[in-house]
């Protein structure tokens, strides 16, 4: 009778397991047991090998089918005895093992893409072509591919050639035990090629440093700090990646005369207090021109106006703000012997209305403490 443990207990698995649990569990097994983590540690060889012959077994449909039949006896009688070592071991699961060690056996891809480094423009508008919108050119310098080589790095009329130092794989490898380490070749850098003949125009580099003229349409309604994308005009890409993108960072100059708050603009408007008095219609400046503005009798200092819609355009709905006006009454400083005439006449009609709201005040005061004082 067989004393070998059942697999799907060694593995800790189901009966029903998928190959992708069967790899998860066994790569466990196989990283805990390895032989170079436990040197010398003859439990952990026989764990190691039992794990590697449970997986062998159930990994494969055919043997697996039988030994869910039949057992251990089946697999005997197909002449299925396991591993004789750990040579056998690794010969039969050297992809595996690759791939649980982060270490592989395929060449290293000669023409890995790469997409190019976006790149960064600040860009200075006026407030009015921030509040309109412009557009504009701007002169970018970045890397493009060489148009000698078209970015193959070679002279023209050469080839690039297999490197000899890995021959052509990118890596080159070293043994530790039995692990094969592998590092990106220092020759070739990972390409897997050498450039015998470099073009002369890039040095060999596959690109240049180049000036380029942009167009950029600045819609209407930027602030500081907004960002706009230009697709595919940053660095060029690499082994026939895609270009990066070009980001235009935006900054608006202060107005002399208007301030923004949002969409809405703000400014500050001088009447004179006989405008604020008896009224008046003024011409005030908005970014579309000067537009009428009715000063009512009365207005007090400070007082805000609204026109509506004399804004800026948001860069999301489009709709314009509001220009807000604050009105500054001014006092004047210098006045004719007539003007301080009336205005002395004007003060002495005011200071009669003044002492008559000032007495009756005091009288309805004088009434209510009187009031109070009968009520104690």
């Amino acid at each position: 009778m067989s004393t070998k443990r059942d697999y799907y207990e060694i593995l800790s698995v189901s009966r029903s397991a998928t190959d992708d649990e069967l790899k998860a569990s066994y790569r466990k097994l196989a990283l805990k047991y390895h032989p170079d983590r436990n040197p010398n540690d003859k439990a952990a060889e026989e764990h190691f090998k039992e794990a590697a012959e449970a997986y062998e077994v159930l990994h494969d449909p055919q043997k697996r089918a039988v030994y869910d039949q039949y057992g251990h006896a089946g697999l005997e009688g197909t002449g299925f005895s396991g591993f004789g070592g750990f040579e056998d071991i690794f010969s039969s699961f050297g992809d595996i093992f690759e791939d649980f060690f982060g270490f592989g056996n395929r060449r290293r891809s000669k023409s890995r893409a790469q997409r190019g480094a976006d790149l960064r423009y600040d860009l200075t508008l006026s407030f009015m072509e921030a509040a309109f919108g412009t557009e504009t050119e701007i002169t970018v310098e970045k890397m493009e591919f060489c148009p000698e080589c078209n970015g193959s790095r070679c002279e023209p009329g050469t080839s690039p050639e297999i490197c000899r130092h890995c021959g052509g794989a990118g890596q080159v490898s070293r043994s530790q035990g039995f692990f094969t380490v592998r590092t990106t070749c220092p020759v070739c850098r990972g390409n897997g090629q050498s450039i015998p003949h470099p073009c002369s125009n890039c040095r060999g580099e596959g690109q240049v440093r180049i000036s380029k003229k942009v167009s950029v349409k600045i819609p209407a309604g930027v602030d500081n700090g907004s960002r706009l994308r230009l697709t595919g005009e940053g660095q060029s890409g690499a082994q026939g990646g895609p270009p990066g993108d070009l980001y235009v960072f935006i900054y608006v100059e202060p107005h002399d005369f208007f301030q923004r708050h949002d969409t809405d603009i703000i400014c500050k408007i001088p009447i004179s207090f006989v405008q604020a008095t008896l009224g008046d219609t003024i011409s005030v400046p908005t970014l579309n021109g000067n537009k009428k503005l009715p000063i009512p009798k009365g207005t007090q200092p400070g007082h805000v106006f609204h026109l509506h819609g004399e804004g800026i355009a948001s860069l999301r709905t489009g709709k314009r703000g509001d220009e807000i006006i604050q009105v500054d009454v001014r006092t004047p400083t210098h006045l004719t012997k007539k003007q301080e005439a009336l205005l002395k006449e004007f003060a002495e009609l005011e200071s009669g209305k003044l002492s008559t709201k000032i007495k009756n005040i005091l009288k309805g005061g004088t009434a209510n403490v009187a009031g109070q004082s009968a009520g104690n």
